[in-house]
């Protein structure tokens, strides 16, 4: 069984600034990290290839030094891993992302079962794994609590919806997006990062694609685009209603209509 994990490097603080041209955050000099659902997603992949034999690698979109992530996912376990990374691919929004993930993929061989964290720290919109599915033209489920079990072609899984949990089966090849502390992940290997060799990261750019045409990439093959950037404003006005409830009543409705609210 061939598993591929997609993880991101996010950033490891919150204080993080935001290009107001571009509407992109500004990661050169920030401390990064490997996304924290992504830690769930190889641990849930490791997990099943124990149980069912199999073989585990990772893939990644950043610029170069997101290197250091698909190491990460070496020294947990995972046989290698590709780094998808090219100036063309700046600046793109989920559907760019997406679509520039399925590419690498597609480069990077077949594979049974792909698994991505439910969602990134520094997007949150939970949309790139379902959009890559689309784009592979596989079946996906998201929000998956656990892996149940593998027979005869199909994983069985149990997925959170709004207000129940769900047992689901899905056919291979399939997607899946693993919810938060479903598992414990395991710490990476200080004995593997010391043996760690060029040959157990992968890089592909731009010209190893099938698809050349750079308007399905970054910022031009964005459906969506950042307008405007700007700081939340600060009101810190207050207006103290004393008095009896009558007197409150009335002085809250005057100051509402005054402000034309009623």
């Amino acid at each position: 069984m061939n598993i591929l994990v997609c993880v991101k490097q996010v950033p490891g603080s919150s204080n993080v600034e935001v290009d107001p041209a571009t509407g992109v955050l500004k990661r050169n000099g920030i401390q990064s990290k490997i996304n924290p659902y992504d830690l769930y997603a190889i641990e849930s992949a490791l997990t099943l290839a124990e149980k069912y034999g199999g073989r585990v690698e990772s893939i990644t979109m950043g610029p170069p030094q997101a290197k250091a992530v698909i190491e990460e996912t070496v020294c947990m376990g995972v046989s290698k891993g590709t780094v998808l990374s090219d100036r063309k691919f700046a600046g793109a929004d989920v559907l760019a992302t997406a679509y520039t993930l399925s590419q690498g993929i597609k480069k990077c061989g077949e594979y049974d079962l792909i698994i991505c964290g439910k969602q990134t720290t520094d997007g949150d919109t939970a949309q790139v794994g379902a959009e890559i599915a689309e784009y592979l033209q596989i079946a996906n489920v998201s929000n998956v609590l656990s892996i149940d079990g593998l027979q005869d072609g199909k994983l069985f899984v149990t997925t959170a919806l709004d207000d129940k949990n769900v047992k689901l089966s899905i056919s291979l090849p399939c997607l899946i997006s693993m919810d938060s502390d479903i598992n414990t992940p395991r710490l990476p290997s200080y004995r593997v990062k010391k043996e760690l060799k060029d040959e157990s990261v992968d890089f592909l750019t731009f010209d190893d694609f099938d698809d050349k045409d750079p308007a399905h990439y970054g910022l031009t093959g964005s459906a969506t685009q950042v307008e405007r950037i700007f700081p939340p404003q600060k009101n810190d006005q207050k207006h103290t209603i004393s008095g009896d409830a009558e007197q409150q009543t009335d002085e809250l409705y005057q100051l509402l209509r005054a402000k034309k609210l009623v």
